[in-house]
């Protein structure tokens, strides 16, 4: 059972388990902590996705618990497609899309039925290790795995109606980390790369002004903030700095990343961000002023899209639901 404890600060909640070593969620606002047995909010009419990140450990570290309740929760809401937020494949990536890793990390940790759609990954820092192509490549292989290239987007119709639709940008944010080039594990694999040329193809995707486009979302491996370990860190800083600017002018809805072994939700000006980086193992974290949640615990989102609200409930492990948020226009 979860205790509840006050803070110091009367609007941030502390809820702890005893049970679970550094097993702990701060929420500020008490409208977001959940009753003791929450159920899964399920709306048949919106655009149902789970997204997850940090997780190929060949099953270790939780990543096979994590795996059976994304399944289960899959199944209740129908959900239409996975995000990978990125570090697919520990310690060192894959070095082929024949590599052995896609099979004992993937094919064979994630098979409930209702997790056989589609999956649309993004690379982070450790599939920079060895091979980040051959994860492209693996989508000639693989049916659910959709990474046609380093970056890419998608527009994707909301239950159906491609008059209403989520525009999402999946970035590459590896090589906009200036440390990566000198990195003698990083470096080899994100020299050559454009980061120019990237941001031009970002700005050319959020600027659509379509009517259909009822959300902007950019989904990428480093968060711009954090109340993880990284908070002052110099990829943190990197990425704020560096796309920050494009966020605030072309009014992106949501951030999705991972990185940070953790599950948290911050709000900077329009864009709120979510970290969702905990599918197999998790560290602590604490409150920053853009926090609106931090939680240490294995497990990942689900969002649930419609016209006008995103509802993004977070899932533990164990199918508990530790915390809710809506964003509506």
């Amino acid at each position: 059972m979860i205790k509840r404890y006050l803070a110091i600060l009367p609007i941030v909640f502390c809820l702890f388990r005893p049970s679970a070593l550094l097993a702990q969620v701060y929420i500020k606002d008490s409208t977001n902590v959940p009753k003791e047995v929450a159920l899964l909010i399920k709306d048949t009419k919106a655009l149902n996705f789970i997204a997850m990140g940090d997780w190929g450990r060949v099953g270790a570290d939780h990543q096979k618990q994590v795996a059976a309740q994304m399944g289960k929760t899959a199944s209740e809401v129908k959900a239409q497609f996975v995000i990978a937020t990125g570090d697919n494949f520990y310690p060192s990536g894959v070095t082929s899309e024949f590599d052995p890793l896609f099979k004992y990390s993937f094919e064979d940790i994630y098979t409930a039925f209702s997790l056989q759609w589609d999956w649309y990954p993004v690379l982070g820092n450790h599939d920079y290790k060895s091979n980040p192509d051959a994860q492209v490549a693996y989508s000639k292989i693989s049916r659910r795995w959709k990474m046609p290239a380093r970056y890419y987007s998608k527009k994707i119709p909301i239950n159906g109606d491609t008059t209403k639709q989520v525009l999402i940008a999946f970035m590459d944010t590896n090589p906009f980390i200036p440390e990566y080039y000198s990195n003698s594990e990083y470096g080899p694999n994100v020299k050559g790369q454009d980061t120019a040329r990237q941001k031009r193809w970002l700005q050319k995707v959020l600027s659509d002004t379509s009517s259909n486009v009822q959300w902007k979302m950019v989904v990428a491996h480093h968060p711009m903030y954090t109340g993880g370990s990284r908070t002052d860190g110099y990829d943190t800083k990197a990425i704020r700095n560096s796309l920050k600017p494009i966020f605030d002018k072309y009014g992106v809805d949501v951030f999705l990343t991972g990185h940070e072994h953790s599950l948290q939700h911050l709000v900077a000006g329009r864009t709120q961000h979510f970290i969702s980086g905990a599918a197999s193992e998790k560290t602590t974290v604490h409150l920053v002023p853009e926090s609106k949640m931090a939680a240490s615990e294995y497990g990942f989102m689900l969002f649930s899209v419609t016209e006008k609200k995103v509802l993004v409930q977070t899932i533990d492990d164990n199918g508990k639901i530790i915390y809710t948020t809506e964003i509506n226009k």
